[in-house]
């Protein structure tokens, strides 16, 4: 019988890591009947149990586990981390800061300030855009996307700062937004009015480096089919605002403290909208904000929002991870074509993200849209699909370190060639020497995203002319 909080979907897999003890995980490979575990929950009649299909459960467990675990001190590292890497900041370096303190003249940061810095900031520190990317450029959506996707994980004060001072436009709103089954208000994201060519951009938070629930969305395989939309990615669904016992309805009355992500959202796109019959908007994320992005338009057309789909320009998302099986995949590229919105994905190099959850027979996830890929090089093709489509391959393990080992060499010579906003700071390149114990790792920063879409050439926009963004030839 299914789950009063799962009734408006017929089909769908929940996992419950807090209630699996370690017994149960050590147990569950050679368990039978999962369904019927408290950890699990789905129709039984639709569970297809195999040994493949347990084991990715066991590490999607085990994982959400360790996390739920982890969350305090992995949040309390966090918070030191990013504290000292300011202190060094705001006191010029290690040698200034050491110097003030012997003169009692320490500079300390404010965590709610304009200019503090998360760890992600930190990594690239640059907040303007590209002085050489004007409106107009094919390249400019996609460079704001970008910085936006970048600055979404900063605090209010510095992104009303950034939008206010040096990008020229007007903040919107900044929200944090509840998550409905985590109960907790841990997604994030931001609209800004681009006047210059009157854009709404709506930009999504990732996944915070040290915050568990983040890492336990991503890791989460549960899932839910709808009818009309196929099966999608269940932590994804949960932090756009899914509601319990009522899934997706058309209108949902909201408590003013506890926003919905997807239902604030649409219903400051109705008004802003209204105002100017020209004005358009568009969805921008990294990593998890990549996968909030595309799911928002498909939402939207679930609730037969036509009028709002024809004023969406287009989806840019860097990072970004699966989200739902080939049915939502079919759906989507319906709803392309049929309010011609555009949807980039960008995939950088050797990034892990773009390449889970798998596309194999176990799950089925499918990635869509038309996919900007980019070497090491910073060098771009349109595909259909990134190379090495799964991340887990023992055939590309050797070249994926190679290429880490070059990406830590290319820090100190790209500042040679294209100029000193190149230069990578030492915290970056300490993740880069990461990198090469887990190839794919470092790429993922936001960093990658945001040199390619500053250092690649008019080129692959052009290729983009004259076919669809969901369908046609695709030139590699």
């Amino acid at each position: 019988m299914a789950s009063q909080s799962h009734k408006f979907s017929g089909n769908y897999l929940v996992l419950r890591p807090n209630q699996v003890s370690v017994f149960d995980l050590f147990r569950l490979l050679w368990s039978h009947e999962l369904e019927k575990k408290a950890f699990v929950e789905c129709p039984p009649e639709k569970f297809r149990e195999n040994f493949r299909r347990k084991w990715l459960i066991f590490m999607s467990l085990s994982a959400q586990k360790l996390l739920l675990h982890a969350a305090k001190p992995l949040r309390w590292f966090g918070e030191k981390l990013e504290m000292w890497v300011n202190l060094v900041s705001f006191n010029r370096n290690i040698f200034v800061l050491l110097l003030n303190f012997l003169r009692g003249k320490v500079i300390m940061p404010e965590r709610d300030s304009e200019v503090f810095l998360s760890f992600l900031g930190s990594l690239d520190r640059r907040v303007a855009l590209d002085k050489n990317i004007k409106p107009g450029d094919s390249r400019y959506y996609g460079a704001l996307a970008a910085m936006a996707a970048k600055i979404s994980y900063e605090n209010r004060a510095f992104v009303e700062r950034i939008v206010r001072d040096h990008w020229k436009m007007e903040l919107l709103g900044y929200y944090s937004f509840w998550n409905d089954y985590q109960k907790k208000s841990n997604t994030q994201a931001f609209m800004v009015h681009d006047r210059r060519t009157d854009m709404i951009v709506v930009a999504f938070r990732g996944t915070e480096p040290f915050t568990a629930d983040d890492w336990s969305t991503d890791v989460d395989l549960s899932w839910y089919e709808l009818d009309e939309m196929g099966k999608i990615h269940g932590g994804f669904m949960k932090a756009l605002g899914l509601v319990m016992e009522k899934g997706w309805p058309p209108e949902v009355e909201q408590d003013n403290s506890r926003p919905l992500a997807y239902y604030t959202i649409r219903e400051k796109l109705r008004e802003q909208l209204k105002l100017n019959k020209e004005t358009r908007f568009m969805l921008a994320g990294h990593s998890l904000g990549g996968a909030l992005s595309i799911l928002f338009p498909a939402v939207l057309a679930l609730h037969k929002e036509t009028w709002l789909l024809n004023r969406l320009e287009g989806v840019y998302t860097f990072g970004q991870p699966r989200v739902g099986d080939k049915k939502f995949k079919e759906f989507m590229e319906i709803q392309s074509q049929n309010h011609d919105f555009r949807y980039l994905r960008y995939v950088y190099c050797n990034d892990m993200i773009p390449r889970t959850p798998t596309d194999d027979k176990t799950f089925l996830y499918k990635h869509f849209g038309t996919c900007l890929y980019f070497n090491s090089c910073y060098k771009g093709k349109v595909l259909r699909e990134q190379p090495h489509k799964n991340y887990i391959s023992l055939f590309v393990w050797i070249p994926r370190f190679l290429n880490a080992v070059w990406e830590l060499v290319r820090g100190f010579i790209l500042p040679l060639i294209k100029g000193p906003e190149y230069k990578e700071g030492w915290l970056l390149i300490l993740l880069r020497f990461w990198g090469l114990v887990f190839p794919g790792l470092a790429a993922h920063n936001p960093q990658d995203y945001v040199n390619a879409t500053r250092l690649s050439s008019h080129r692959i926009y052009q290729q983009l002319q004259g076919h669809h963004p969901m369908k046609g030839s695709y030139l590699a």
